[in-house]
This record gives structure tokens, sequence and C-alpha cells, in this order.
């Protein structure tokens, strides 16, 4: 059984993360004919690597992989803090966050946006994913 395409990059500790891995992800999708949303899976791979990039101290790598599933995408970013992510286990109507905050949004998306997410530990820290379905063809891009 041939193994699933998939993409792996290691990204800087800084804000420059973020359009290297929504790139990376627009890229993957493009190069595979598009088996999941693009526009979704960037936003929600943006807010993984903002994530970790704030989270995670700057020694730590941060790595993103993007695997292309027959069923659609599956996108992970690995850091070095093995901490898991409370928040992002949360059932869909637990702990709304304030619209005021700053913060809390982002794994909201996650969780409500994909088909499923979640977080494992890894050897050096943990990684932090989530599932998009493939795209059904619609008439209009046929």
């Amino acid at each position: 059984m041939p193994e699933n395409p998939a993409w792996r990059i290691t990204l800087p500790h800084s804000a420059a993360a973020v359009p290297l891995a929504r790139a990376l992800v627009r890229t993957a999708l493009a190069d595979a004919d598009a088996p999941a949303d693009s526009d979704t899976a960037e936003l929600l791979t943006a807010e993984l690597v903002a994530n970790a990039v704030e989270h995670t101290p700057a020694r730590d790598p941060i790595e993103l992989v993007v695997e292309l599933l027959a069923n659609g995408c599956q996108v992970e970013v690995h850091d070095g803090d093995p901490q898991p992510l409370g928040e992002l286990s949360a059932g869909p109507d637990d702990a709304r966050p304030d619209p005021w905050q700053e913060h809390g949004r982002g794994l909201l998306l996650i969780r409500t946006l994909s088909s499923t997410c979640g977080h494992r530990r890894t050897p050096h820290g943990k990684a932090v994913w989530f599932t998009l379905p493939s795209r059904r063809l619609l008439p209009a891009d046929a």
C-alpha cells in the first residue's frame, strides 16, 4: 500500500513562521488538486503555528507536517512543550471565549472547523493536529 504524500518543514521561531506555514499548506493542497479546503487549512494552520511560537521557548524547534489522506488532509504542528492544550479537547459547547479577550478563539476555530483535532506527546514535546475532509466538487468547480 503506498504511503500518503507528506510535506515536512522546520519553521523559524518567529512571526515569520505563520506565513511560511500557510504557504506550505497552500502549495501542498494545490499540488494535490485540493483534497481539502485550502482556505480553512491555512487558517487553522496559522492558529496552531502562532500558538506554538507564542507559548514555547525560543530554543524549541517548531515543525509543520502536512499529510494528504485519501479522504482529506491532516496538519500537525510539533513543538518542544509536552503540555497538552486543554481547550483543544474541550467540547464545542465548553468555555466559549470572551469576545473582548485577545486570546482563546483560535482553538475554538480549530475545534469547530476541523473534522477532528487533538494532541499527542512525542519524544521531543507534543504534536497538535487537525484533519479536514476532502472537498466535494460542486458543479461550479467541475
